[in-house]
C-alpha cells in the first residue's frame, strides 16, 4: 500500500521547486494533491504532470498572504476530495537583501506576510478541516529558523517564527490526532536561489554541494505520512551539514 494511499494534500507554492517536488511525491504515494499557488501557469503544469503520471490533482490559484485564499484553498479541497489529511505549507519568498537598520519596511512586510502570515492562515483553516478526520501538517521552515543570516532580517525572523508556531501548534492538537512539524532546509537548487552565486552556497555545506528539491520532498513525505506517527512538534534539518558547523 502506497503512503498516502486515500489520502487529500494540499501543497502550497507548488508551482515549482520544493513545492512541486512534494506535489509530485505526494501524489506517486497515493494522494489526491490541491496545488495552490499564485503562478497559475506554473501550478497547472504541476498538476499536469500529476495527471500524466496517473495521479489525481486539482489547482487552486491563492495567495499564501491572504486568510480567505486560505479558506478557499481547504474549502474546495474538501468540496472535491471529501476530507482534508496532509498538508505542506511550503510557498515563500526570499525578500530584498539589506541589513536589518536599512531593510525596506514594504519588503518586511511582504516577507512575513508570505513566509510567517502564510503558513499561520494555511493552518488556521487546515486544522478544523483535519479535526474531522486526523491529519498531518509540514511547515517549510529553513536553517535560518535557526540561525541568522547577514542582510536577510525578514527572512531569517519568518522562518524562526514558522518554528515557533509549529511547536505550539504541535502542543494545541498533539492528543486530536493532527501532528505539526517543520523542515528546514539549507540552500536548495530551485528559483528561490537564482541570481546567487553557487560558488559562494556550495562552500557553506559540509558535503559539498547545493540540495535538491526532491531530497526535502523525501523528508516532507515522511513526516506527512504513518512512518513518522510518534512525531509532533519537531524541527529536522535538511541541510548537508550546515548547521554542524
Amino acid at each position: 500500500m502506497k503512503l498516502l494511499e486515500n489520502k487529500v494534500a494540499i501543497v502550497t507554492g507548488g508551482s515549482s521547486g520544493i513545492g512541486r517536488s512534494v506535489a509530485l511525491l505526494y501524489a506517486s504515494e497515493g494522494a489526491k494533491v490541491v496545488v495552490a499557488d499564485i503562478n497559475e501557469d506554473g501550478g497547472n503544469e504541476t498538476v499536469a504532470i500529476i495527471k500524466k503520471n496517473s495521479g489525481d490533482a486539482m489547482f487552486v490559484k491563492a495567495d499564501s498572504s491572504k486568510p480567505a485564499d486560505n479558506e478557499t484553498i481547504v474549502r474546495q479541497a474538501v468540496d472535491k476530495y471529501g476530507a482534508l489529511h496532509v498538508s505542506c505549507n511550503n510557498a515563500g519568498i526570499g525578500g530584498p537583501s539589506a541589513p536589518t537598520g536599512e531593510y525596506p519596511v514594504d519588503g518586511w512586510d511582504k516577507v512575513i506576510g508570505v513566509n510567517l502570515s502564510g503558513v499561520f492562515y494555511g493552518m488556521r483553516y487546515q486544522i478544523p478541516a483535519m479535526l474531522k478526520s486526523g491529519g498531518a501538517i509540514v511547515n517549510m521552515a529553513s536553517i535560518l529558523g535557526q540561525v541568522g543570516f547577514r542582510n536577510a532580517p525578514a527572512y531569517v525572523a519568518a522562518k524562526h517564527g514558522i518554528v515557533g508556531l509549529t511547536k505550539n501548534a504541535a502542543l494545541e492538537y498533539g492528543t486530536q490526532n493532527i501532528r505539526i512539524n517543520a523542515v528546514g532546509p539549507a540552500f536548495i537548487k530551485t528559483p528561490l536561489i537564482e541570481g546567487i552565486d553557487e560558488k559562494f552556497l556550495i562552500p557553506l555545506h559540509p558535503v559539498g554541494r547545493l540540495g535538491m528539491p526532491e531530497e526535502v520532498a523525501e523528508l516532507v513525505l515522511f513526516l506527512s505520512s504513518a512512518k513518522a506517527s510518534f512525531i509532533t512538534g519537531a524541527y529536522y534539518a535538511i541541510d548537508g551539514g550546515y548547521l554542524a558547523q
